[in-house]
């Protein structure tokens, strides 16, 4: 079933807000103003706030794990797998900011039990990661990371995109990702990394988020 105007309204209001506001940072009367709504209509539509929180995370986990999933379908090889994970992590990041901020830095703000379903498709995602690494660490073409300590910071690396990138920069984006690749693949013990397909990974990308990436900057 197709998403409402009016939801998507919603949930563009909402996300603009909770990312440069914070979740208890937003009232509902402030959050009906940017929707173009009355109060009482929004809670019409949303339930609760923290249901509607909860609603935009779980869009945006299940939109991550199904691009990481497509984007390394069939790839064997855990030094691809990894680069690619580490681009469309970059690529989504940029391209969608706001939303992966707020995915990013207020699962503290929901109760206990939405918290629990949250954090569990965050750990699908990050799953995807870890299975990578432990691959390569098995062949020998990774070093191992039994702690997910690597994990953890590669994770922290890549998200601080949606902080600082900008379409002004002198950076391609694609090239931004290929970067990063290459640093994370670098702090996994590979001497001379190779470049990820990126191109598939933004195909992915303008799939799943309807995102197009050409000529962006960083």
């Amino acid at each position: 079933m197709a998403v409402s105007s009016t939801n998507a309204r919603i949930h563009r209001a909402a996300i603009g807000l909770f990312a440069s506001k914070g979740f208890h940072g937003v009232g509902i009367r402030e959050l009906a103003q940017h929707a173009e709504l009355s109060s009482a209509s929004l809670y019409h539509y949303m339930g609760t706030k923290e249901a509607l929180l909860a609603e935009i995370m779980r869009d945006c986990l299940s939109r991550l794990v199904t691009a990481a999933r497509r984007a390394t379908a069939g790839v064997i090889d855990p030094v691809e797998r990894v680069g690619r994970l580490v681009a469309l992590h970059v690529l989504a990041h940029a391209v969608r900011a706001e939303e992966t901020a707020v995915v990013d830095n207020e699962v503290n703000s929901l109760s206990p039990q939405l918290r629990e379903s949250i954090v569990a498709m965050r750990d699908d995602y990050e799953r995807l990661w870890a299975d990578a690494i432990a691959d390569g660490g098995q062949s020998g073409s990774l070093h191992h990371d039994p702690h997910g300590v690597a994990r953890r910071g590669l994770l922290e690396m890549c998200s601080g995109v949606a902080r600082w990138y900008s379409v002004d920069g002198p950076m391609s984006l694609d090239e931004l990702a290929r970067r990063y690749a290459v640093l994370a693949l670098r702090a996994l013990g590979v001497t001379d990394p190779p470049a990820p397909d990126v191109d598939a990974c933004r195909a992915v990308v303008a799939e799943i988020w309807g995102s197009t990436l050409t000529g962006s900057q960083a």
